[in-house]
C-alpha cells in the first residue's frame, strides 16, 4: 500500500485514530471526566467531525487553535496560553467556553470582558516528575508557566463573578502515577482554593492509549477529585488522541558513503519531524532496528543543507536501494503541527488511510504554500 503513495507523505491511519479515541471515550465515561484533543500536537481538522463523536472538544494554545476548534469541531472550546493579545482576546471571548490565564495581571487586564466566559488561573505546583526533557518541563526552575503558591494572591475572588477554575499542566508523555504525584503537590499547596472553584483542568501529557498506561489509577484519581472537591475535571491529551497512528513515508534519493553508507531521503527531520531533533528522540522505523542489529546498518538523512539533519542510524534485513520507500511510524503528532518550509522544501501531503484500506489524499502543498509565508 505504502509504495503507491508520492512522497514525503503523512498518512493518518483512521483505524489506530478510532481504537484511541474508543479508549479516551470509556475514560469519560468511567470517570466524568471532560477530554479535550490539545490541538498544538494533532491539527488535522478534517479529522475533527471523526474525533468529536467521542470526546468533548478542544484546547487551543492561542487565537488561530481556538478559531479552528471553534469552526471545525464546534464542541467544548477552551484555551490556556502565556499572554494574550487585546486584539485576540476580543475574539477569543466570544468564541470559547473557558479561558485560562497565566498570572494575575492578564486576569486584571481582561476580566471585564470576561463577562460570558468561565475563567481559570494556571498553577505551578513546582512538582517535577519528568525525566530528560528539560524543555518541556513546566516546573523547571524559572519556569514562565503557571502560579506559585510563593506568588499566589489572596485578595482575588474565587467561585461565582471571579476566577472560576484551576489549570496545571506539568506532564510529558508520562503514566498515572506521576500525575498522582502531582495532584498530591497541587491539593498541598493549592487545596482550599479547590473547594472554591467549580473545575480543575490537569492540562496535557497524559500517554492514556500507550499500552502500559494504567487507565484506572487515571479513572480513581479523576473519580475521587470530583467526589471530594465537587468540581468539573478536566484533561487536555494531545498526544493520546493520535498516538501511533500516524506515518511519514519518504523515498530514498541517494546513497553516499563517508566511513558509513548514508541514505539521502526526500523527509526531512529539521523540516518535516522538528522533535527528532528538539528532544531528541529516534522515530520507530517499519522493519528496521537499531544499528547494527540487523545486517545492513545506514544512516538516515536528507535532502537539506543542514549538516545535522539526520534523523538516526538503523538497521535492515535487506539492502536498502534509491528508489525504496521507507515508512516512520507514530509521524501524526507534532509533525504536520511544527512542519516548516527550510530550504524551500515541499512540505508533505496529508493522507487518510480509511478503515476499508483506502488511502485517500486529503492536502498537497505547492510552491505557493511556500511563498505564501514570505514576502
Amino acid at each position: 500500500m505504502f509504495e503507491k503513495i508520492e512522497t514525503p507523505c503523512y498518512v493518518v491511519d483512521e483505524a489506530k485514530l478510532v481504537q484511541n479515541l474508543e479508549l479516551l471515550h470509556q475514560v469519560e465515561e468511567r470517570s466524568g471526566a471532560h477530554i479535550l484533543l490539545a490541538q498544538k500536537a494533532f491539527s488535522m481538522f478534517r479529522l475533527y467531525p471523526l474525533i468529536g463523536k467521542y470526546i468533548s472538544g478542544t484546547t487551543a494554545s492561542g487565537l488561530f487553535e481556538a478559531r479552528l476548534g471553534k469552526e471545525e469541531m464546534g464542541k467544548e472550546n477552551h484555551v490556556y496560553a502565556p499572554a494574550y493579545k487585546e486584539a485576540h482576546m476580543k475574539e477569543l471571548v466570544t468564541i470559547c467556553d473557558h479561558i485560562i490565564f497565566n498570572s494575575f495581571a492578564q486576569y486584571e487586564k481582561y476580566k471585564q470582558i470576561c463577562k460570558n466566559v468561565s475563567v481559570g488561573i494556571r498553577i505551578n505546583p513546582m512538582c517535577s516528575t519528568q525525566e530528560g526533557h528539560a524543555i518541556y518541563d513546566p516546573c523547571a526552575p524559572g519556569s514562565r508557566l503557571g502560579v506559585t503558591k510563593e506568588e499566589f494572591r489572596g485578595d482575588v475572588l474565587f467561585g461565582e463573578g471571579g476566577i472560576e477554575g484551576l489549570h496545571v499542566h506539568t506532564l510529558c508523555e508520562q503514566n498515572s502515577d506521576a500525575l498522582v504525584t502531582t495532584f498530591h503537590a497541587v491539593e498541598e499547596q493549592f487545596g482550599e482554593l479547590l473547594h472554591k472553584v467549580k473545575w480543575l483542568n490537569l492540562g496535557g501529557g497524559h500517554h492514556i492509549t500507550r499500552p502500559d498506561y494504567d487507565v484506572a489509577t487515571l479513572v480513581d484519581l479523576i473519580r475521587s477529585i470530583r467526589e471530594k472537591y465537587h468540581v468539573e475535571v478536566y484533561l487536555e491529551p494531545g498526544e493520546a488522541v493520535a498516538l501511533n497512528a500516524g506515518y511519514l513515508v519518504t523515498e530514498v534519493c541517494d546513497k553516499v558513503k563517508n566511513g558509513m553508507e548514508i541514505l539521502i531521503l526526500d523527509a526531512s527531520a529539521a523540516c518535516h519531524m522538528p522533535d527528532v531533533l528538539e528532544m531528541p528522540y529516534r522515530p520507530p522505523l517499519r522493519d528496521a532496528k537499531e544499528a547494527g542489529e540487523k545486517k545492513y546498518t545506514y544512516r538516515l538523512s536528507s535532502l537539506t543543507c543542514l549538516a545535522g539533519d539526520v534523523i538516526g542510524d538503523y538497521s535492515f534485513d535487506r539492502e536498502i536501494n534509491i528508489g525504496d520507500k521507507l515508512v516512520f511510524e507514530d509521524m501524526a503528532i507534532y509533525s504536520m503541527v511544527k512542519n516548516n518550509t527550510f530550504n524551500g522544501i515541499p512540505l508533505p501531503d496529508i493522507s487518510v488511510l480509511h478503515e476499508d484500506g483506502s488511502v485517500e489524499l486529503v492536502r498537497r502543498f505547492g510552491y505557493e504554500d511556500f511563498k505564501g509565508r514570505l514576502s
